[in-house]
């Protein structure tokens, strides 16, 4: 009976050690990319701002790398302000989410919300501006998550850039592939 009194006021006292030491971790998490790309802005807006193109650049993307098993329907126009793209799995368990274009700019980038039932909201951000040269194009693309105050949440947040950081750079090499290519 003792060790099981002391079993439960270890586990008391580490979660609340856990909890507490939670609270010092942001509730926003944040993931965050550069880069340049010898192509005009005009012609990387035309990329990012078309979802239709994003499976062959957005590790996010449900049919990157040829991910088999995903229904996907496009809004039409699928490019701009309001364009926004579905998914759902045709096998197993029937996660689905969506991507909605909701600020664009030819000028400066995107800005878009994404959903989905195994994670918290993420809003992206994809800010271009030509480089100093003028022969380029800078860009900066951000994740943004509230996490909440949850320790677990918290913990994630935490260590997104670890998690997700090289997928993001991944990302942008494709995407500055394509682009330069064109």
């Amino acid at each position: 009976m003792r060790f099981i009194k002391m079993f439960l006021a270890a586990v008391v006292i580490l979660g609340t050690l856990v909890f507490l030491l939670s609270l010092l971790f942001p509730s926003t998490a944040r993931l965050e990319r550069s880069g340049s790309i010898n192509a005009p802005l005009a012609e990387v807006y035309a990329e990012v701002s078309n979802l239709e193109t994003w499976p062959s650049w957005n590790p996010w993307h449900p049919a990157y790398t040829g991910r088999g098993n995903m229904l996907q329907q496009y809004s039409k126009p699928a490019a701009g302000l309001g364009a926004w793209y579905t998914w759902s799995n045709t096998v197993g368990n029937a996660a689905s989410g969506r991507a909605e274009v909701v600020a664009a700019d030819s000028l400066k980038g995107i800005t878009y919300n994404m959903t989905h039932p195994a994670m918290k909201p993420v809003t992206g951000y994809i800010e271009l501006k030509p480089t100093t040269d003028g022969q380029g194009t800078a860009i900066l693309w951000r994740l943004e998550t509230n996490v909440g105050m949850t320790p677990w949440w918290k913990l994630r947040g935490f260590l997104m850039d670890r998690m997700f950081g090289a997928s993001m750079e991944d990302g942008l090499n494709k995407l500055r592939d394509i682009c330069e290519k064109n």
